[in-house]
């Protein structure tokens, strides 16, 4: 059948909360808990203006997961589209699937005049990540960032 992008359905959290475990993993060495990743999934079902998942099925199965959140920007007077949880199944790395992902977000972003960029941020040592984007057209920016969590 081929390679699928299409938005997330109720029917992909479980997998999309496996994919966020694995990438926190991954990526940052963290160990997140499947329960509570799996209610901020089904959370951002239930409240679309949060943002929304994109996937790719690769013959009927998830092979990729990203998140879209929304960030309103008064300078431009539009929406910066951040792209978060990115995960590519280990099964389906290097055949160009992100690649696919993001001309798909980028066409869809084209079509709605409140966008006004795409944005993510990236691990300062996922050298892998970042050619990735910088291949794809994105630049890195000069601004850091910082967070105050509360927990």
């Amino acid at each position: 059948m081929g390679l699928l992008i299409r938005s997330a359905v109720a029917e992909d959290l479980k997998t999309i909360a496996k994919f966020n475990v694995l990438m926190a993993q991954e990526t940052e060495n963290k160990l997140l808990d499947e329960a509570i990743v799996s209610k901020g999934v089904n959370n951002l079902f239930a409240q679309p203006d949060f943002g929304f998942y994109l996937v790719a099925e690769q013959d009927d199965e998830l092979a990729a997961c990203l998140l879209i959140t929304y960030e309103w920007s008064d300078w431009r007077n539009g929406l910066f589209w951040w792209i978060q949880s990115v995960y590519v199944d280990d099964n389906y790395r290097c055949m160009g699937i992100f690649r696919k992902m993001y001309e798909y977000l980028q066409a869809l972003s084209n079509e709605k005049d409140e966008v006004c960029g795409l944005r993510l941020y990236v691990e300062k040592d996922n050298h892998h990540a970042q050619q990735t984007y910088r291949a794809l057209g994105m630049s890195e920016t000069d601004y850091l960032l910082f967070e105050d969590i509360f927990e």
